[in-house]
Formats: C-alpha cells, structure tokens, sequence
C-alpha cells in the first residue's frame, strides 16, 4: 500500500540551509546540555508590559515554551499572530480541542485559504491558556489576503529542549538567517505593534505569541511612531470543517502521534489502565486467558492496542529528572521490553523531549510487531535503525529524524511489517473521527496547503486466514498416544534431512564467496585514468573527485587462496542455557561439509516418530569432510569461555585455507585475530544484518532424524512455516 507523509525539508520554517548547517550545528553541539527543566524555556523579549514569545510555528518545543511562559507570566491578555477577521471562528475551532479542525477562507483570487488548528500549536496553546484562565485574547494579525511562503532556514527546533529558548533565539539572531523581509510582512508587523500598544494600558503584563522573523523587528517598533494598519476587519465566509482522519499524517507538521501525547499530557497523566501488563497479551478463550500467542481477533482490535499504547507512551516521554535512573544503561534485548518506571506525579508539567517520544514509540510498535506476526526486533536491528535514522537525519540537516525519515529507516532496517507498525502507531490521535455532529469532514491533501511530500510504498505481509471450508490439502499427523514418537530416541544413530544439509550447504558456499568478494574489494586499487582502465572505471571515485577532472579506474586483485571455514553465530547464549544441545557430525560423502553446532534441546519439539525439529544458535562447517573432532569434548578447548568462541576455534584449527567467515551480531573479540595471524590465517568479519532476515528464518531451523530409515517418511511429518 502507498502511504504518504509530511514531509519537512520543503518547509521555510523548519530545515536547516546547506550553507548555514555547518555553523549552526556547530555552535548548537558546543552547547549543548545534558539536562533541562521548563524554566529554560521561559524567554520573552520585553518592552514595558509587553513581552513577545518568538516561536516557530506548529512545533512541540515551542508549545511548550508558549505553555511555560503562560504559567509564569500569567498575562492580563493574550495576542496571538493570527489575522483579526478570523478571531470569532478560530476561537470556536479552538474550543473544540481536542478534535482538530481546519479553517477554511478565500483570498481576492479566489483561492481558499486554510489554517488548521492542532495542539502542540504554539499559537494555539496560547489561545487555549487565555479561554481557560478567562483571560481576553486577541487576534492581533494585519489580514494581507494572501499566504506568505518564505523559506527561513533554521536549525531543529529540538534544540531549545536543550540550548535553552534563550540561547536558541540568540544564536539564530547572531546568524542573520532572520534579516529578509517583504512588505507586506512589515505592513504585518507595524499592525500588530500597533494593536499590542492599544492593549497595554497598563503595568499589567501581555503577552504576544508571533513567528520568530517578526518578533525583534514588532519589537523596534514598538519603541517609535505607529498608525492604525488598514485591512479586513471581518470576513463574510470563514467555515469551519472537520479533518479527516487519514489527512492528519500529510497535514499536520509533526506527526499524529505528537498531537496526540501532547494533548494527554495536558490534561495530566493518562491512567494506566490494569491490562497494560501481561493481561493485555492475552485473549479469552472460553473460561481460560490466553497469556502466550493471543491475538485480537479482527483489525479493529488493534486500534485499541495502539490507542492504549499511546497512552502507556505519554506517561514516560517527558524529560528525565535528575532523579530518575537512566535507562540508556539496560541491554538493548532488555530495554525493547521493559515495562518502564511510574513517572513522577507531576511528570506531565516537564517539557516533553523528542528524542524519548522516539524511543517510547520504538519499544511499543517492536511490542505490536511482535504480536502481530511473532518476530521479535533484535538488538542489533535497533542499532542499525538508530544509526540509519540519525545519519538521515544529518542529511537534512536536522537533530533528530522526521515521520518520513523514522518510517523509511524501520523499512530499511527491519521489515515492511515493522514500517507499517510504526507508520500505523504513529499515525494515531484518538479523538479524531471520520464524521462528526457539529461540522463537515474535509479531506485535504499537502498540495492543498502548498506543503512538500514524500511517498513511501510499504507491503506489510497479510496474515493468513483459517478457511471456513476443508480443503484436500496435505494434514500434519497425530501421534497415537502421547510420547509415541519420542520412544524412537534410541541417540544411536542420529542423522540429519538431507534437503536442509543441501540448502545450507549452498549458504555455506555463499558465504564462502562473499568472503573473497569483501577481501578481493578490500585489495582493490584506484588509480587516475593514465593510458590502461585496468578492470573498469570506478564511478564513486570519479564523482568523488569530479572536481579534479580526472577519471579513476580499478584495478581488482585476485585473493590467494580461499575460505576453508565458516562460522555463524546466530545467538551467542551467554548464559548457556537456550541452546544446551551440543553435536558434532561428519559429512556423509566428498559433497558435505563436518559440521558443529550448539541447538536447541533434543527431544524438546517431536514432529514425527523419530523427528526432532531444532534451531541452530550457531555453527560452523569445514570442508573437506571426516576430519573434525567433536569439539565439545576436545579439553583444548575447555578454557573458552563461550560457545561461539569453540565454533570459531574449530573453524580456525581445521580449516586448510588462509581464511575464516564470521558471521555474527558482533565481530570476534582481538584476540582470536591475532592468534589466527599467528597460524597464518585470517578472519573475514560478516555483520548478521548483512544477511536477509528471510534467509536466516529458513536456515536456522532443522531436523534431527534417529535414523537413516526415517529418511523416507520424513517429507511427511516435516512442514516448513
């Protein structure tokens, strides 16, 4: 399914310029803090009781520094940068927050115009305080009739979570980024100086919430002479639609998600209902629960799944306090999973920190995931994904990744079923409905607001259906009595299926030559274009270094020798206990290789007489064949700590080439290399995410037979999933 989302780089307000990015990230970095309170948002710049907020617009940080300023300063009124003539009908869309709703006016043109009114809008938090507190707020805009697209470059509003709004403010000053103007913007900002005047009546204080291009130029204003602005004071048509739901991803700045804990946040700590734990996992099944492998049973299910998810995240993605423990500290296996601490009572009064929502919202959609297709996200899949997502977003100049770039580096680092589950919690806002009593839907699309998107296409895989009917198709077979099969376990003649030797055989073969590929690669050699092209012209290095003129040519180097053994770690069981199955076994003839592997017990899945179905936590495999001891009885190797580390000790000792694969989530540790450079070999480090996750699944399961005889009716009991 094609799924679109807002993109950010389009924007004037929000990007960063390439020529600006190097210093300002730069001058942000060496600054940058560890620990922030509400207090470091508090900014306003003051002349007599007027104090302005400098914002960015429909931003979370800068809502909540609109939220922090309103509760220190507490104003006598509130001004906010919104035209005057849509004063009556903004305040009725604000009014019904939490639902998001969308202004709707024409320009002289014709052309409609929109403002759309959500939450972690800073403009709108400053309008909301004022109706509660029962504070006057006004509309202090000049109405020009026209939008005004600009294309300001400014650093990630992120950044004020931990520079401070101060320093943020003062920073983007210094760089000039903020100097252009039109006339019509300053026709703008001589009106609202002109109306923020007429409001300060007195010593008490008003508070003017405007974009951040306008605040120090209303400023210098309000020091000198002013006239009555002349525009529009009222509008005949300003509707007031109903958002569609689906529009929200495109439309709105920051993603529904954002919105949504937000709001939660506002109100205080959403409760946490009892079924947040292991209850929730489960289903009912007659009288009994279900705690393992329960699933809703329909799509619709799954909305309550993500809304309660959301509410479990807006409990725990406000900034840390000093007090709490970092989490950061837990394995990455265990972190996925955990629970998470009770926030503090007043959690909800702390600025909420991106880079958390982030994280929160990663551990609940890798929760949804597992539950919905049975795979769990692995350790070093989260490491991919964080590095992928942060390099992305350094592309485009920004702190932390956007909607688009957070899905697209899921899809990248895990599967389209993850994406999608990302896409999809991060797509909910609970209190948006398709239709509604009060106003009409509207559907709206970015190009309708003149908004950049980015198309992302993702598949999620489509679960498999219980047919209604019976068909001829091929049934698993019952055992008769229960330990029927399990007695053909006699552990004397024990032997593999031959079509799994043959398919990981042709793994080992791959490989095996992969590994010549990465050592040929790493021998390589580039050269400037002089009178041979060697084996090619090497294209990167020619782009690389266009600006020289010159083309580069390579020169591949073939590598003596080859790959005599390969190891494959697929969990290293550092405690033991998973995979206490430890077996040695030679080739049967002059095509297979001896292998040893740690697995999964015995014995433990019966899925035939005589079959027991395995999994691989790792193996190694050396060829020629009938040449391996069984390691695991070997004393030479008793004094190695782990299992991986007797799999590549074997791989070491019986291979009779000058190089060794490794395939693992972490390389070897240094001293193996060293040893094998003493022995005169070489070990070829392979990341287990270089591997395709669906290659993987269908190696690491196997069979052990107990006999030769059961080879023939091994195709019946034997089914892959």
């Amino acid at each position: 399914m094609g799924k679109r989302l807002r993109s950010i780089w389009t924007d004037s307000r929000e990007g960063l310029g390439i020529e600006h990015q190097r210093y300002a990230l730069y001058r942000l970095s060496i600054r940058f803090l560890s620990m922030s309170d509400m207090n470091r948002l508090v900014f306003t710049l003051r002349e007599g009781p007027i104090h302005i907020l400098p914002i960015l617009h429909e931003r979370l940080e800068f809502a909540e520094a609109a939220r922090g300023v309103l509760e220190n300063l507490r104003p006598k009124a509130v001004a906010v940068e919104l035209p005057a003539s849509l004063q009556a009908q903004g305040i009725r869309a604000v009014k019904r927050l939490p639902r998001i709703s969308v202004l709707v006016y024409e320009a002289r043109s014709g052309n409609p115009l929109y403002w759309v009114c959500s939450p972690a809008d800073p403009l709108v938090e400053g309008i909301r305080w004022a109706l509660e507190h029962r504070v006057p707020v006004h509309f202090v805009d000049v109405d020009v009739d026209a939008p005004m697209q600009w294309h300001e470059h400014l650093p990630d509003p992120y950044a004020i979570l931990r520079l401070g709004l101060k320093s943020y403010y003062e920073e983007v000053m210094r760089s000039g980024l903020l100097e252009r103007s039109d006339p019509r913007d300053r026709l703008r900002e001589r009106g609202m100086a002109f109306r923020l005047r007429r409001l300060a009546a007195g010593d008490a204080p008003v508070l003017l919430i405007c974009g951040m291009a306008h605040a120090e130029r209303i400023l210098t204003d309000l020091k000198g002479p002013l006239a009555e602005p002349l525009d529009r004071p009222e509008r005949e048509v300003v509707q007031i639609f109903h958002l569609h739901p689906e529009s929200l991803p495109e439309v709105l700045w920051d993603p529904p998600l954002i919105h949504a804990l937000y709001e939660f946040r506002r109100r205080g700590l959403p409760v946490e209902t009892d079924s947040q734990g292991m209850d929730r996992e489960g289903v009912h099944v007659g009288p009994f629960r279900v705690l393992q492998g329960g699933r809703p049973p329909d799509g619709s299910d799954w909305e309550e799944v993500r809304k309660e998810a959301v509410r479990w995240c807006a409990r725990r993605c406000h900034q840390r306090t000093p007090e709490e423990t970092s989490e950061e500290a837990l394995p990455l296996d265990l972190l996925l999973h955990v629970e998470g601490k009770n926030p503090p009572p007043d959690a909800h009064r702390l600025p909420m920190d991106r880079q958390r929502v982030l994280w929160r919202w990663l551990q609940q959609a890798a929760r949804i995931y597992r539950r919905r297709t049975g795979e769990k996200l692995q350790p070093w899949q989260v490491r991919h994904l964080m590095r992928f997502s942060r390099n992305y977003a350094l592309l485009e100049s920004r702190l932390l990744p956007d909607f688009f770039q957070w899905v697209a580096a899921a899809r990248s680092c895990v599967d389209e079923g993850f994406a999608y589950e990302v896409w999809a919690l991060g797509c909910v806002y609970p209190w948006q409905r398709e239709v509604v009593e009060d106003f009409p839907t509207i559907r709206l699309q970015a190009e309708d607001l003149m908004l950049g998107t980015r198309r992302m296409k993702i598949r999620p895989r489509i679960p498999r259906r219980r047919r209604p009917r019976r068909f001829p198709v091929r049934q698993r077979r019952r055992e008769t009595r229960p330990g029927e099969w399990l007695e053909a376990f006699d552990g004397e003649a024990l032997c593999s299926y031959p079509p799994e030797d043959l398919v990981v055989e042709r793994f080992g073969d791959y490989l095996r030559a992969k590994g010549v590929r990465i050592l040929s690669e790493d021998q390589s050699r580039v050269e400037p274009f002089v009178s041979s092209l060697l084996d090619g012209i090497d294209l990167r290095e020619t782009l690389r270094n266009w600006h020289e003129g010159k083309i580069y040519v390579r020169e591949m180097r073939r590598v003596r020798g080859g790959v005599g053994s390969v190891v494959v770690i697929f969990d290293p069981d550092p405690d033991g206990d998973r995979y206490p199955y430890c077996m040695t076994w030679h080739g049967e003839h002059d095509q297979e290789s001896d292998m040893a592997f740690y697995a999964t017990p015995l014995g433990a899945r019966i899925v035939g007489p005589g079959i027991s179905r395995c999994e691989y936590g790792g193996f190694v495999m050396t060829y020629p064949p009938r040449r391996m001891y069984d390691i695991w009885r070997d004393p030479a190797y008793s004094v190695l700590d782990t299992k991986p580390e007797v799999l590549l000790m074997a791989a070491l000792e019986y291979s009779l080439e000058p190089y060794v694969v490794y395939v693992a989530a972490y390389p070897p540790r240094s001293w193996f290399h060293t040893l094998a450079g003493r022995m005169g070999l070489k070990i070829v480090y392979i990341p287990l995410g270089q591997i395709s996750p669906s290659t993987l699944k269908k190696i690491r399961v196997f069979h052990v037979l107990s006999g030769h005889d059961k080879r023939r009716i091994a195709k019946d009991y034997i089914f892959k999933d």
